[in-house]
């Protein structure tokens, strides 16, 4: 029996928080990052175009939470 990916086990746990409540986020359109929908720049890719569509949200949500993250943070870069 695998043991499953604690990374993803995490990435799982965001996903429902943002699926129970998707208004509180949106989508970056410039990484596809879910961010709170109170930024204004993306902490990720410093775009300032987002989707805030819940629908989209929701998707994003669960196509994110099966697979690793391959945004590079400001905190990998340290």
């Amino acid at each position: 029996m695998e043991q499953e990916d604690p990374t993803l086990i995490e990435r799982a746990k965001r996903a429902r928080r943002i699926v129970r409540n998707p208004a509180q986020y949106k989508v970056c359109c410039g990484c596809d990052s879910i961010v709170a929908a109170k930024v204004h720049l993306c902490p990720n890719c410093h775009a300032y175009h987002f989707e805030a569509d819940r629908e989209l949200v929701v998707k994003q949500a669960k196509a994110l939470s099966k697979t690793e993250q391959q945004t590079v943070l400001s905190e990998d870069l340290l």
